[in-house]
């Protein structure tokens, strides 16, 4: 059936309201195979959702087109669509691999049903790889295909279920987050100040006998009474009846449904009463529970942004102006998100670096506890990388910057603590969804007890089945796993451990061994080359000059100890990395290989001592040998102690020659490791492991550990890892400390005990409380109390992982014999 043309509708109206539709606009509906156009990304969101919930007879049967609101109310149709412009999205969208992704601030987030909302919402578009709420700073990050999908229409989505969204910028969100404690601060106090008065009017009526106060008094108690909750409920409230009709509007039952029945329904009922003559009047039950609910939000809105408060330190540690050294020496002050790379800026004591980079002069100690959690100073001199937002405490520096404004690392770090949220453990997923339909198990429940109570007593059915509304919203139930998480999130990050994937928490507290690469990892990552051995006609500053051209191309950490060696006028060309081997390039014409001894030469010889010996070859000829030190990291014994007395399985896996493999592992206290190891070895190996049902955690650092640390259940990569290994990782060790793994394993413990704790306690109190308020036992103002007091517990039962304290490490015991895997 073909749709009947809209009387008056020009002929490139928009098909769903009737607007005039822009030149070359893209947007477009299918209905019965023909495309309609449309105006703007919000009308095609909206004409999806209709047409997509089985409603298109709507377009085909409708007499007129919908009425407009206010123009002045709704953002014009470009207000969305500019945000699909390249140059707009350089500023606040990021690559990712084939989709792009972005933070955004969202207005309008409450409680945990907004999130599964938005991300329930959000997840059904075509091309949205990833979407993720975190709760506390009320963020959004969002992943897509560009091919597929635009940004403009992720907004307008959103716009459409009632929640604006705009990239997020610190200072901005800070201030819309403080406009919005300050309004819930005020609707808490109107209802406080209500309440009080309200339950002066009404202890006369209930402690007086009958006939005691006159008709007259009765009349007067109770519209002052009404006069002073009317404006709790139209304002005070008003935050439950708006989330309850957008959940209606989008057909996602959420807590606030049953609350905003509960509350209208009991001001009209009273109100009504008051008209009739009755006494059934509870004015004061309506400001009592209102007043109640808003103070447990409140007081739980509260905590859950102190726990992740570090977040929006770190989001704003950049300082806004730096001073920039022009070419000609003179300075100048600018703000540091208009710095770019290459440039200089002069840091002076007390101020913040304003971008990460290079000192070129000067010496000082930097604070860089923001970032590391580690409060003591750290000393750094010319030729040494400073991270940006690091405080400077002694003497002038000169920087030139490397990584300015969003590449900054922590910028980056911001990034993954979003991402963090992308993913859900395996238990907050169960509580997401049984929170959902708890909602409607509840209202249908709900209508049980209003039938029967209308059997039994009439007079009291209506309060009775407010009763069960209330004791029984969810509140508790979907608090339990989000406030938890972000706790322990929280207590991890102050201690130097980044989480990049939620999940990971679950991860570490399901481990059963820790496998640790060597090099950078159970060593300082700060290698020296201690002897240079010449074989044959060569010298050992010719053959040091040779290395440190074909290592300039590396990463690795044994690139840095041939950085003294380098030299601008050698240059090595067509280098290439064989993980776990070495390297080959060719300079000056000939062909060079640098690394184990089977790599670089079919002719090598016996390595001329125990420790770490590398290979130059020539053409496939030995040119001389390099004796490599890397220290023990000084905490690498108590750590593997640590992991020890917690009951976990430690293994050493390294590509380095089995006999340096052996001395380190016997050193550190490991009595299972395995050498020359590359990097298809270490996958298989630690396929093995999964397979007999062990839960892996992989600890690397470069390059070679990249495929074993995606494989393992849960990876972490060392604070000086490469960055390909730090976007495969699950977390991130800010810290130069290694204890702390051992400490992030006692948190995501910590976490998932305190989560059961919290689901357990959800259970038993609803399951509890419906029977005892479908009895009539409990009033509504109890109700109120005791939904609030429930909600309490459960925040402060996951607060509780902020201030707990670890435990010290145990004395290490004597090493073990050592054996090979």
């Amino acid at each position: 059936m073909s749709h009947p043309e809209v009387e008056g509708a020009p002929v490139e109206a928009c098909y769903h309201c009737g607007s005039r539709v822009p030149e070359g606009a893209p947007w477009r509906i299918r209905i019965d195979e023909q495309a309609h156009p449309l105006c703007c990304p919000g009308c095609e969101a909206v004409a999806h959702a209709i047409v997509e919930g089985g409603l298109s007879s709507y377009y085909r049967f409708r007499t007129e087109l919908p009425e407009r609101p206010d123009e002045r109310q709704l953002p014009p149709s470009e207000t969305w669509a500019v945000f699909d412009d390249p140059a707009l999205q350089r500023d606040f969208v990021h690559p990712q691999g084939e989709w792009l992704s972005t933070t955004l601030s969202v207005e309008g987030i409450t409680c945990a049903a907004c999130a599964w909302l938005i991300e329930h919402r959000l997840n059904a578009l075509e091309g949205l790889e990833e979407s993720a709420v975190n709760l506390s700073h009320h963020r959004l990050r969002v992943a897509w295909d560009p091919t597929r999908l635009r940004l403009s229409r992720i907004l307008a989505e959103l716009a459409a279920i009632g929640y604006g969204a705009q990239p997020y910028e610190p200072d901005e969100a800070q201030r819309r987050l403080h406009h919005e404690e300050r309004m819930n601060v005020r609707r808490l106090i109107v209802a406080a100040v209500a309440m009080m008065q309200v339950m002066m009017f009404s202890v006369p009526l209930y402690i007086s006998d009958p006939g005691e106060l006159s008709d007259g008094f009765h009349a007067l108690f109770h519209w002052l009474s009404f006069a002073l909750a009317t404006p709790v409920v139209g304002f005070s409230a008003l935050p439950f009846f708006r989330n309850a009709l957008r959940d209606l509007r989008t057909h996602l039952l959420g807590m606030d449904v049953s609350v905003a029945i509960a509350i209208g329904g009991a001001y009209l009922a009273s109100a009504y009463a008051m008209l009739v003559g009755s006494d059934e009047v509870y004015f004061d039950s309506v400001t009592m529970f209102t007043f109640f609910l808003l103070f447990g939000r409140y007081v739980e809105t509260r905590a859950r942004r102190r726990s992740g408060h570090s977040g929006n330190q770190l989001a704003g540690v950049l300082p806004l102006s730096a001073i920039r050294l022009e070419a000609d020496g003179s300075e100048r002050i600018l703000p540091a998100s208009r710095l770019g790379e290459g440039e200089r800026v002069l840091v002076k004591p007390g101020h913040g670096v304003p971008a990460d980079g290079i000192i070129e002069q000067g010496r000082s100690s930097l604070d860089e506890s923001m970032l590391t959690g580690e409060y003591q100073p750290v000393t750094r001199g010319v030729g040494e990388a400073v991270t940006g937002g690091s405080q400077n405490i002694e003497s002038p520096l000169v920087v030139r910057v490397t990584h300015p404004g969003q590449a900054a690392r922590v910028a980056r770090i911001v990034d993954l603590t979003d991402r963090a949220f992308a993913s859900r453990p395996r238990i907050a997923l169960l509580a997401q969804r049984a929170a959902h339909h708890f909602v409607l198990t509840t209202l249908l429940i709900t209508l049980g007890v209003a039938v029967a109570w209308w059997l039994i007593d009439p007079d009291r059915a209506f309060w009775v089945t407010l009763s069960v509304l209330v004791v029984t919203c969810p509140c508790a139930l979907a608090l339990a796993t989000p406030t938890a998480l972000t706790a322990g999130h929280g207590q991890l990050r102050r201690r130097g451990v980044l989480m990049t994937r939620a999940d990971a928490v679950e991860g570490l507290s399901q481990a059963t061994r820790v496998v640790f690469d060597k090099t950078g990892t159970l060593t300082q990552g700060a290698m020296r080359l201690v002897e240079t051995r010449p074989l044959g006609d060569a010298d050992e500053t010719t053959a040091r000059r040779l290395a440190a051209a074909l290592e300039a191309h590396s990463e690795h950490p044994i690139a840095r100890a041939f950085g003294p060696y380098r030299e601008a006028t050698l240059q090595a060309r067509q280098v290439t990395s064989h993980p776990g081997q070495g390297l080959e390039g060719t300079i000056e014409g000939r062909h060079y290989r640098l690394g184990t001894p089977d790599f670089a030469s079919p002719q090598a010889p016996a390595a001329p001592g125990e420790g770490q010996w590398l290979l130059l070859a020539r053409d496939g000829e030995p040119l001389a040998w390099f004796a490599l030190h890397d220290g023990l990291r000084e905490d690498a014994v108590a750590t593997i102690a640590a992991l020890r007395a917690q009951g976990l399985a430690v293994e050493l896996l390294s590509g380095d020659r089995p006999e340096a493999v052996a001395e380190l592992a016997a050193r550190a206290g490991i009595d299972t490791w395995r050498g020359g190891a590359g990097p298809e070895t270490k996958l298989e190996h630690l396929r093995e492991l999964q397979a007999g049902g062990e839960t892996v955690v992989m600890i690397g650092d470069g390059i070679n550990d990249v495929p074993v640390l995606a494989g393992a259940d849960v990876s972490i990569a060392m604070n000086g890892a490469t960055d390909l290994a730090r976007t495969r990782a699950d977390a991130i060790l800010l810290s130069p400390r290694l204890l702390r793994i051992a400490e992030a394993i006692t948190i995501a413990r910590a976490t998932r005990r305190i989560i059961r704790q919290n689901l357990i306690w959800s259970v038993i109190y609803n399951f509890t409380a419906l029977p005892i308020a479908a009895l009539g036992i409990v009033p509504p103002w109890v109700a109120a109390l005791g939904m609030s007091a429930s909600s309490l517990v459960v925040v402060g039962n996951a607060l509780r992982l902020g201030r707990m304290r670890l435990d010290a490490p145990p004395t290490p015991s004597p090493a073990p014999r050592v054996e090979p895997a």
